[in-house]
């Protein structure tokens, strides 16, 4: 048998809060060997990064870990502080999920990659900053003599992934910990850093810890697996086998949680309810010598029409224009062309002309938790629309109708007292939909509105736009870079690229056989040959 370089043993992790005390992980054992990748998968709260954090020894004050943790023989829980400084970033590395609240905005890239190396290796100099550029080439960052001086927000998402996996090589560590690395990115740019993972794991021989709630990746990345719930590994084995035969329920359940079905296609006698036509969004930037200003294309003149009750996916990476159009089309945006609701045309309108029909247009943003007030109750946010769209309602009938909302998306209304932070993720995506819901719209923008989501989690939101729509007749806007989600909940789809259209159609036909290279690679990056038809 290999000889395992990380083995966890019992490893349990108990917070002291004032309430009480909450135990994460309970009695988690695993092991690694030279070279390989082990999946650590479940649901948000599961104790997946409990988990990966004990290993570093990062866990605050309040936390008490019991059993064992030894990398290569070495109790990690018994060593020294100074002993585990120089594990840490040198023989243990971490990528943390989102690059840019890791990465320090006032340094540049360089600086940053080069403080591990002179804390781990001495180095200083023209030495340190040939060491950076090397390794800033080595994860295929273009043009690294120009982006070694760039800060965190000159870069893509992808780019600064890239930067972070840089940071965590510098030292050519034996185990990297990468912590939902891919969850952010765009399709394409998630199959680039798996690859550059596996390249650079290959290379160096340095066994994975791959944090994730995807299945689809852990199928064609990790060598075994671990299922975690409630803190406890419920199942683990090689991959194939606990995919091919998995034997709890709990790892069925998210095997199954792959959004399946297709949309029941709108009456074929549906009038067009939103259409328009040569749509451009032009953003300004800096201003140049006598007064002229250089000016950045976002959209460049679309066209498109969606019929009442169905659904437009609109796809495409990040940067491609997808959310400019979105706003756009609802005149969120200045833009040119035309666009019409109906037979009412909305781009001749102002402010004050779009104010009555912003009823019939709503939006359910990305990140419920930005998106809702910190600040209110779920029933005062459920109902600031009515306040502002029908002041003729009193009090008591703004309850009623909140409480009506709150129970179509299926959440109790007894909890409209509560704030959003006493809720999940997927109920506060409820809430944001209640919110926009309770106007008794036509049009429902959704800008991402499963991205966040644990997969099972996505299922069940999908199952009640689904329901909705077929309900009240709604109409979506549907913008997302997860292909499975759109092919689920689309009647057809646009593909976007660089503010351009580049492939449109019927959601199964362009799904079935893109015309288009980049739509092919939008697709193959997806993994979606797994998905269940």
């Amino acid at each position: 048998m290999t000889q395992s370089l990380l083995e966890i043993d019992k490893l349990s992790v108990t917070f002291q809060l004032p309430t009480g005390a909450v135990t994460a992980v309970k009695e988690v054992s695993l092991s690694i060997a030279e070279g390989e990748t082990l999946a650590l998968v479940g649901e948000s709260g599961s104790g997946k990064s409990v988990t990966s954090t004990a290993t570093l020894r990062l866990l605050p004050e309040l936390a008490q870990t019991q059993g064992a943790i030894r990398f290569d023989g070495e109790d990690l829980l018994a060593v020294t502080p100074r002993r585990m400084r120089r594990i840490r970033g040198n023989d243990i590395s971490m990528i943390f999920q989102e690059p840019m609240t890791s990465l320090n905005p006032l340094h540049r890239v360089g600086r940053q990659i080069g403080e591990v190396l002179t804390k781990h290796k001495g180095l200083h100099g023209s030495a340190k900053r040939r060491r950076v550029l090397d390794l800033l080439q080595q994860v295929g960052i273009p043009e690294p003599e120009r982006r070694i001086d760039s800060y965190p927000y000159e870069l893509s998402g992808g780019q600064r992934q890239r930067v972070m996996i840089a940071m965590a090589l510098a030292c050519e560590p034996r185990l990297l910990i990468a912590d939902e690395p891919t969850t952010a990115l765009d399709v394409t740019v998630q199959a680039q850093i798996l690859d550059l993972l596996k390249s650079l794991q290959a290379k160096y021989g340095m066994a994975i810890l791959f944090i994730t709630h995807d299945l689809s990746i852990v199928r064609h990345f990790a060598d075994k697996v671990c299922v975690m719930r409630y803190g406890e590994v419920v199942e683990s084995g090689p991959t194939h086998e606990v995919f091919d035969a998995p034997r709890h329920d709990y790892t069925r359940m998210l095997l199954d949680a792959i959004p399946r079905g297709r949309k029941i296609p709108a009456p074929a006698d549906s009038p067009v309810l939103l259409s328009a036509r040569d749509v451009k969004v032009r953003f300004a930037l800096k201003k140049r010598l006598f007064g002229k200003s250089d000016y950045f294309d976002a959209v460049r003149g679309i066209d498109l029409s969606v019929r009442r009750g169905e659904t437009l996916g609109i796809v495409g990476e990040s940067g491609s224009g997808k959310s400019t159009l979105g706003r756009a089309l609802l005149r969120l945006l200045k833009s040119e062309g035309d666009i019409r609701l109906g037979e009412t045309d909305l781009s001749a309108l102002d402010k004050s002309g779009m104010r009555p029909l912003r009823s019939r247009l709503q939006v359910v943003f990305q990140d419920p938790f930005g998106s809702l007030s910190p600040r209110m109750t779920v029933g005062d946010i459920v109902s600031e629309g009515l306040k502002v769209h029908h002041p003729e309602l009193n009090r008591r009938q703004r309850e009623a109708e909140v409480i009506a909302a709150l129970e179509e998306v299926a959440l109790d209304p007894g909890m409209r007292n509560r704030y959003p932070h006493e809720f999940s993720g997927g109920q506060r995506q409820r809430i944001a939909i209640a919110r926009a819901l309770i106007l008794k719209p036509e049009l429902l923008l959704l800008d991402e509105p499963t991205s966040a989501l644990d997969r099972s989690v996505q299922v069940r939101v999908i199952d009640l736009l689904r329901n909705l729509q077929q309900k009240y007749g709604l109409t979506y806007l549907f913008i997302s870079h997860d292909l499975s989600v759109v092919r689920a909940l689309s009647d057809d789809v646009l593909v976007m690229k660089e503010g351009q259209v580049i492939e449109q159609g019927p959601t199964e036909q362009l799904f079935s056989a893109p015309r288009e290279t980049y739509t092919q690679a939008l697709i193959k990056a997806a993994f979606l040959d797994d998905d269940a038809a």
